[in-house]
């Protein structure tokens, strides 16, 4: 029996060939990956609130970096050179580049990166719980944050609670009457009714108040 070849291909090589050349045809480009949505760009944009703790690094130039730097209840930071800027409402990329400008006077082309070391975050963004969680706090607000994440920073309800009786106090933002939503705590924590996980939102006060004996 004959074996044909093509151009000094065997004839089983050039099909071969020719079935990887299909199935790299019908694989086509790579899928491409799905856009960030807007949750996602809305966690990315935090903003700098008091009592938030930052690292400041400016490039080659050790001397003007700080870490651990408080951000003051004023709002404001103090740096070698830059002894008072508002860095509370300001995104870390923003209070970068504002650090820049004022460091242009003494650094050629200046190179700043801030991170946050420890979140608090802005007072009307932070999720507050009062009365009787073991462990009363204001902690900020972050996307997809629930009742149920909020209880466990709190660790939990202290032996007098009345966990049924709990209410989150909503404050819209136009200044609104503020809004009331029961939420049964005790068969959240206890009985696992996942029904009462309620998504919280920025500015959200947890209302515990103690049971009747």
């Amino acid at each position: 029996m004959k074996s044909f070849r093509f151009a000094g291909i065997p004839a089983w090589s050039a099909l071969a060939l020719g079935l990887t050349a299909g199935l790299a045809g019908c694989a086509g480009a790579p899928p491409a990956l799905p856009a960030a949505n807007a949750e996602t760009a809305a966690a990315s944009s935090y903003l700098i609130g008091p009592g938030d703790t930052l690292n400041v690094f400016v490039y080659r130039a050790p001397e003007l970096s700080a870490t651990a730097l408080p951000v003051r209840p004023d709002g404001r930071i103090s740096l070698p050179l830059v002894p008072d800027i508002e860095a509370a409402g300001r995104s870390p990329s923003e209070l970068a580049r504002a650090l820049e400008q004022e460091l242009k006077e003494y650094v050629r082309e200046p190179n700043v990166t801030v991170m946050v070391q420890s979140f608090v975050g802005q007072p009307s963004r932070q999720i507050r719980v009062i009365g009787e969680a073991t462990q009363p706090l204001a902690i900020p607000y972050r996307e997809g944050l629930s009742v149920l994440d909020v209880m466990i920073n709190a660790r939990g309800l202290t032996r007098y609670a009345a966990g049924n009786r709990a209410e989150i106090i909503r404050r819209p933002p136009g200044g609104e009457t503020p809004q009331v939503i029961p939420v049964r705590l005790d068969d959240l924590l206890r009985g696992g009714d996942i029904s009462q996980d309620v998504a919280m939102q920025p500015g959200d006060t947890l209302v515990i108040p103690q049971g009747w004996f």
